[in-house]
């Protein structure tokens, strides 16, 4: 048994799987992703060297994730027009040449200009994810595909964290920024000689792709702002950015870029998984708000168990990955999905009988329960998602689904930081929290169950699971 969704648009361009890409986008995407979390242990050093207070060091985590989202759509319609491999070049190099602005900034400006420059380049990584898997993987196999970059993106991320640490500690927070250029060079070299090559070159933006990046990439710079005045409890500013968010996102619908955007949304098949990828993202509130302030604040211990236990939550993507590519490629994508924000819900509800007295067992095998329920929805989303989007929009699908990602990581936290204050802090704040955000995951669940129903009364088309000649059948990797 396979899934045709994906297959009935672009398995005549892809009969034979070639892994070599997916694995060297694995890890291009790697690198993308560890600058968040390197970038996160060097903030003291940073503070400290640059003469900046703590509130000026977050800045450089917003100053990557800033462009990384807000250029996401942008970066995917213009890789659609592009050769794939020569942007993917194109921008390893970048993300290594700004990697070394970063280390070499002389004071704390040059730092921000180097960082908002590294995550304009990371957008372009992450606008190449899906059309490099779908150039490279028939739609029988991209489940696994998916499966396998998601795998090895956590595993990384803890490993290159727990590195940088060291490095900080070390040598000062300028060689952080340097610790992934001999493996950028590997990717350069292996994605020379591996990523499929295509056609359209490396076009000028035209007009209406510089339209996009004002107006579409100022909605989303001012959204996530907005949330992050909220979390500072700036609910005046966050308001004002909200309604310039709003503005500037109602001003896009009317462009004419939009258009085609905007229907690929309203399409069942693909707007309700977007939508439950929306919702289902903001269980992230737990670990990075809720939990944090119950260890300090109830169970009166330090960062070390949050730590510790979230190495269980990164062990449970790396193990519901792999299985959930490996099922997404044999039955609906929408089912597995759904089962894996079920298991998501109910780790999140089991964190509502912790108390006082509760240790790093009681933490740990909640969030493993968490972490592998969200291994497990994100490779059939994703390929529910590629199964409904048009060739030719394969890139601007792709930089969507970035987009409405990195909002609801935004989202969760700020979610999360309302209902903890509502509730009056402390246990009471917490639970006040989990069941908000629990909501957030029974509707992304809803939305998950929603897309299929809603596919099967139309003519589009969804993943079904025909009946495969062994000959056909994946060979085991």
């Amino acid at each position: 048994m396979t899934n045709t969704a994906a297959t009935n648009r672009s398995e005549q361009a892809v009969d034979t799987p070639r892994w070599g890409p997916v694995v060297v986008m694995a890890l291009a995407m790697l690198m993308v992703t560890l600058e968040m979390s390197l970038s996160a242990v060097t903030l003291p050093s940073i503070g400290q060297e640059l003469d900046v207070g703590s509130g000026a060091a977050k800045w450089v985590i917003l100053a990557y994730a800033l462009p990384t989202a807000a250029l996401a759509i942008p970066a995917g319609r213009w890789v659609d027009r592009a050769d794939i491999r020569l942007v993917f070049l194109g921008a390893v190099t970048a993300v290594g040449l700004t990697s070394v602005l970063a280390a070499l900034a002389p004071n704390f400006w040059v730092l921000l200009v180097a960082r908002v420059l590294q995550g304009a380049t990371g957008a372009m990584v992450v606008a190449i994810y899906i059309p490099v898997v779908a150039s490279s993987v028939p739609g029988r196999l991209r489940g696994r595909a998916l499966g396998y970059v998601a795998t090895i993106m956590p595993l990384g991320s803890m490993a290159g964290s727990s590195l940088g640490g060291f490095v900080a500690d070390a040598y000062g927070w300028r060689p952080v920024f340097l610790v992934k250029i001999p493996v950028l060079l590997v990717v350069l070299w292996l994605g020379a000689r591996m990523m499929p090559r295509g056609r359209g070159g490396l076009p000028l933006p035209d007009r209406t792709l510089l339209a996009d990046v004002l107006v579409l990439g100022g909605a989303v710079t001012a959204l996530l702002l907005a949330f992050d005045r909220v979390e500072n409890g700036s609910a005046y500013v966050a308001g004002v950015l909200a309604v310039v968010a709003a503005g500037l996102a109602v001003l896009w619908t009317r462009l004419r870029s939009s258009k085609a955007i905007v229907a690929l949304v309203r399409r069942p098949t693909f707007g309700l998984p977007l939508l439950s990828l929306q919702l289902t993202g903001t269980f992230i509130g737990l670990s990075l708000f809720l939990l944090p302030f119950f260890v300090a604040d109830v169970l009166h211990a330090g960062a070390e168990m949050m730590g510790l236990a979230m190495m269980f939550f990164v062990g449970g993507v790396a193990v519901g990955s792999p299985l959930s590519g490996r099922l997404t490629d044999r039955h609906p994508p929408h089912r597995i999905a759904a089962l894996g924000g079920a298991l998501t819900l109910t780790g999140l509800l089991s964190t509502l009988t912790l108390d006082g007295q509760a240790g790093l067992v009681d933490l740990a095998w909640r969030l493993a329960l968490i972490g592998f329920g969200q291994g497990v929805f994100g490779a059939p989303n994703n390929t529910a998602m590629l199964a409904a989007t048009p060739t030719d929009m394969i890139g601007t699908g792709g930089g969507v689904g970035a987009t409405v990602r990195t909002l609801a990581f935004t989202v969760g936290p700020a979610v999360a930081s309302l209902a903890y204050g509502l509730g009056g802090g402390g246990a009471k704040g917490f639970r006040t929290g989990v069941v908000v955000l629990a909501v957030l995951q029974v509707g992304g669940l809803l939305a998950m169950l929603g897309g299929r129903v809603m596919a099967r009364g139309t003519k589009e088309p969804i993943a079904e699971k025909p009946q495969v000649p062994a000959a056909e059948r994946p060979a085991r990797v």
